[in-house]
């Protein structure tokens, strides 16, 4: 118990002490991974939409080519981003320009760094929502392709108005792991230099040796962080899924009168009878 109550003071001794540098790596990661988000669901939409662009035998051989030489590029990007480490990937980003251009080319001071980040970032998540919207895109029924080419669409009318709505939908839990992923993955930037709320604990623990106090703050606020995301994302999943019930059908007059009209033969005293038929039943 002594123990627990030397924590939460060391703790609120770093909180005191340095709250604002926290707070600068809070605010760092949510930018870097918003950012890198956004821009990692553009390229993997892009590189969704061309690994699915469609072709039959009875195409020309150069549209054959072109569309089966995009799919092995982006089946390269992929498999490349996927299959390595983000950290060995800003590595090899962020020193391997200079080195192959003498340092002609490089990415400096602050603004390089943050550059560098979103880059890395952006392109790793890329090349997971790439495969993302390629399975998106598959889950759509095939009826609905068929049926916009029966009325007159053309793919790219078909892709814009009928699958991609319902893929985007489909992929949207994707798109929020993505996100999680990134608030605690942008924490492998500090090897180039990046303050991000990791690199602050580096910095902190660096200067009063604190390294549990420090790295108990750190998860607490990761923590945090994703669960608020979660939150924020399912009630986007709410919205987008619309109302649970359809009770405004009922104000729709053939609903009202449903159910209102019995036939002749059924002698119920709610009845309705034309004139005509009451003649002849009085005969």
């Amino acid at each position: 118990m002594d123990k627990v109550v030397k924590l939460i003071d060391d703790v609120g001794r770093l909180l005191a002490n340095y709250y604002p540098a926290y707070l600068t790596g809070i605010r760092n990661t949510l930018i870097l991974a918003i950012v890198a988000t956004l821009i990692g669901c553009i390229i993997g939409l892009i590189c969704g939409i061309l690994n699915t662009i469609p072709y039959s035998k009875n195409d020309n051989i150069f549209k054959k080519f072109i569309l089966k030489f995009i799919r092995i590029i982006v089946r390269a990007y992929v498999e490349i981003f996927r299959g390595t480490p983000m950290v060995l990937q800003a590595v090899f980003i962020y020193f391997g320009l200079p080195y192959f251009t003498d340092a002609q080319v490089a990415f400096r001071g602050n603004s390089g760094m943050w550059m560098a980040s979103i880059i890395v970032v952006s392109i790793n998540t890329g090349a997971y929502m790439a495969e993302s919207v390629r399975g998106g895109i598959m889950s759509v029924d095939p009826g609905q392709t068929e049926g916009a080419k029966a009325i007159g669409m053309n793919h790219v009318q078909t892709m814009l108005y009928v699958v991609l709505p319902q893929a985007i939908r489909n992929i949207i839990p994707q798109i929020g792991n993505n996100f999680i992923i990134n608030i605690k993955d942008t924490s492998v930037m500090f090897v180039i230099g990046f303050i991000d709320f990791f690199a602050q604990h580096r910095n902190i623990i660096g200067v009063n040796n604190m390294n549990f106090p420090s790295a108990t703050i750190e998860m607490v606020g990761y923590l945090t962080l994703t669960l608020i995301a979660s939150f924020l994302l399912r009630a986007l999943e709410r919205k987008l899924d619309g109302a649970d019930n359809y009770e405004l059908v009922n104000v729709d007059p053939l609903v009202m009168a449903a159910g209102t009209y019995n036939h002749p033969d059924k002698r119920d005293i709610f009845e309705e009878r034309s004139k005509e038929y009451k003649g002849k039943e009085d005969n």
